[in-house]
């Protein structure tokens, strides 16, 4: 290890408690590598460590806990703990929605946050949470990106998939497909484009492309399928243009991902929540990871839900996990070389 190199101090958040967040967690540490890397901080409780370490046959794990993130040795063989509270986890069961793993889940992800905004840690990879379980605690957001969102106070977030050779942007998210395309206005494409070539600038990468996708399909055929490109798309984008940012489109919704697997863009633009899911997720499930740009510091996730099926049994893989962390750091490590 270059003892110059910069190491980020990355907090990641233990997860639901019932699902696979812990054991993939855990697993991902045991690879000495991350610390070459990083300085992983694990938020949330050691006792929900220790239950992981038992069925993932690592029960010799050593843990150590810490009340701030300089206390942490970041050594590899221990795992650095930042406990939330201590929890009585006699009851808590694998693979079932609770109300105590939803209380887990979001003290870590609150824990993070706090730290994030007093600048103690550098960046965060969060594991998966149950919508279920953390509405049984009366969070009202729907998911990571919009609790870390309101908590910040960020005035925007963009949600990216780093997928191969592919930055994928989402126009919209969490709404139906019919909402979602009303959301397809020159205004939201607008401010999406100048938001993403913002973003990506910060993370060292200069005058990105970016390629918007089209709606319809072959973009609409001048109208003969639908009107959106003409009317709202093509706008935003030569608006942008104006602006001096290179933007491009829109491109055709069925040939855009293949081109840019090839890396022909810098970043895409998805207009709906299942045009850049889809194809990120058949490419590799396992390692496509999303990561959350405009909030005070940045955001990884691993792409995939708390797997209560695979729970409690130690047969899930590291590889989300890994991937996530490899890649926030990434990004974290290319916004600080370009403050420098």
């Amino acid at each position: 290890m270059n003892e110059n190199e910069y190491r980020p101090v990355l907090a990641i958040t233990i997860g639901d408690p019932s699902g696979i967040g812990p054991e993939i967690i855990l697993k991902a540490l045991n690879e000495e590598e991350i610390y070459e890397t990083c300085r992983p901080l694990v938020i949330g409780s050691e006792k929900v460590l220790r239950r992981a370490a038992a069925v993932i046959g690592a029960s010799e794990m050593k843990f150590h806990t810490i009340e701030e993130p300089e206390d942490g040795k970041y050594e590899f063989g221990q795992v650095d703990v930042l406990e939330t509270a201590d929890y009585d986890i006699t009851g808590l069961q694998w693979g079932k929605e609770q109300a105590l793993a939803g209380q887990i889940a979001i003290d870590a992800i609150e824990k993070s946050i706090e730290l994030g905004m007093a600048r103690k840690i550098d960046a965060v990879t969060t594991a998966p949470i149950n919508k279920v379980a953390i509405k049984m605690v009366g969070t009202k957001q729907e998911g990571h990106t919009e609790i870390y969102r309101d908590l910040t106070g960020a005035p925007f977030v963009l949600t990216m998939f780093d997928c191969f050779k592919m930055r994928v942007f989402h126009l919209s998210r969490h709404m139906s497909l019919s909402n979602a395309i009303k959301y397809v206005t020159k205004e939201h494409v607008f401010n999406d484009i100048v938001r993403i070539n913002q973003e990506l600038e910060k993370a060292g990468v200069p005058k990105p492309q970016i390629a918007v996708a089209g709606l319809n399909p072959h973009c609409g055929e001048g109208g003969l399928f639908g009107s959106e490109e003409i009317d709202e798309i093509i706008p935003a984008i030569e608006k942008a243009q104006k602006l001096g940012i290179n933007a491009v489109g829109p491109v055709s919704p069925d040939t855009i991902f293949a081109r840019g697997k090839a890396g022909e863009f810098d970043a895409i633009l998805a207009l709906y929540h299942d045009q850049g899911h889809i194809p990120c997720k058949t490419l590799d499930l396992e390692e496509s990871v999303s990561i959350t740009l405009g909030l005070p510091f940045l955001r990884g996730s691993v792409d995939h839900g708390t797997a209560f099926d695979k729970a409690g049994k130690g047969i899930a893989t590291n590889k989300s996990m890994v991937a996530a962390i490899h890649s926030t750091v990434k990004y974290a490590k290319a916004m600080h070389d370009s403050t420098k």
